[in-house]
């Protein structure tokens, strides 16, 4: 038998930073992302060895030990090490398991798509089918979150586990406490339409550590750094009025905002936007793009731009002169799903 998983990775449409702590705790932040069809995969092969066995095919990396209850994170595959040693002791009264895990995922790490925190959830949600544990969308989200940022540290913030896991368009709340609040949009189809022929996904083929840019962001959110809380302050009202235009089907409205917000985001910290990126945004304005940004914490990864659909084809002839990649892609509805073959 095997188990086998997905989950969505997300474009952040908005209010991308305000889900990171200290910010939420003490002012509350608002995201607005929509998951597309790419996405982290999981297969789990339940063995009778007495070994574990993880497999990063993407990345090409591999673990293997005798089964044990707590594996030490040393720098390899460490995400799937947190996930194995939480659901031991949580949900396996700390006996080992034997199982293979073979992993890999449609866009890079790095790539700003949340593609780390998606992994986790896939990961999570294939155990999850596997041992028939109780856990709802909002259990395994905030479990993926905990394991990444507590357990394993990584730093980041806390949208990209519940888009992952509810899919769909979404307007996420966060509070302090770990308290989160989603809220699905029900997005005409028209408008879903509309929005995919309006944006132009490019990857700069440059793949970023988020951890420094999100560092540099909660450092200057603890120290009050008065430039970076009001652009935070910007992003979180900008996020409201995109999520209103996208409902309302405004795009030329969503496209003003969007640009704007990327304005607000680059003040936030100093390592958002660089030479590259302020390279590729000047070549897409100037074949006709209304505005852009870079998905996820910045740096590098992918960027999204907003075009009159009658000057796309212009849009992505510019985009593919330069050194990355444009990408083809659609909106998809479905969160994270698991099924057993």
């Amino acid at each position: 038998m095997y188990i086998r998983s997905k989950a969505p990775l997300r474009l952040g449409l908005a209010g991308g930073g305000t889900d990171v702590s200290p910010y939420c705790d003490e002012y509350g932040g608002y995201v607005l992302n929509a998951t597309i069809d790419m996405y982290a995969y999981c297969t789990i092969e339940p063995t009778q060895d007495n070994t574990i066995t993880f497999f990063a095919a993407d990345r090409q990396e591999f673990f293997e030990a005798k089964s044990q209850a707590h594996l030490e994170l040393d720098g390899n595959l460490d995400l799937h090490k947190g996930i194995y040693n939480r659901i031991v002791k949580e949900f396996n009264g700390g006996k080992p398991l034997s199982l293979k895990v073979t992993t890999y995922s449609d866009a890079p790490a790095g790539s700003g798509l949340g593609s780390s925190s998606t992994m986790v959830v896939a990961i999570l949600t294939a155990y999850t089918e596997w041992l028939n544990l109780p856990l709802g969308e909002y259990d395994i989200a905030h479990l993926a979150y905990e394991i990444e940022r507590l357990d394993v540290g990584l730093s980041g913030g806390r949208q990209d586990q519940y888009a992952a896991t509810f899919g769909g368009f979404n307007f996420i709340e966060f509070y302090a406490e770990d308290r989160v609040i989603v809220n699905p949009l029900r997005v005409k189809e028209w408008i879903i339409n509309e929005l995919e022929n309006s944006i132009v996904l490019y990857y700069t083929g440059a793949s970023r550590e988020s951890a420094n840019i999100i560092n540099e962001q909660v450092k200057n959110a603890e120290q009050k750094n008065k430039k970076s809380l009001e652009a935070m302050h910007e992003l979180k009202a900008d996020a409201l009025i995109m999520k209103e235009s996208i409902l309302k089907g405004d795009i030329l409205k969503f496209a003003q905002y969007l640009g704007k917000s990327w304005e607000a985001k680059k003040r936030m910290a100093s390592s958002i936007s660089n030479n590259q990126i302020d390279a590729v945004y000047d070549v897409a304005m100037n074949a006709g793009a209304y505005a852009g940004k870079v998905s996820g914490a910045g740096g590098g990864g992918f960027m999204m731009f907003m075009v009159d659909p009658t000057q796309r084809l212009q849009l992505v002839n510019a985009l593919k002169k330069l050194d990355g990649e444009v990408m083809s892609f659609h909106f998809n509805r479905n969160g994270a799903e698991a099924w057993r073959v």
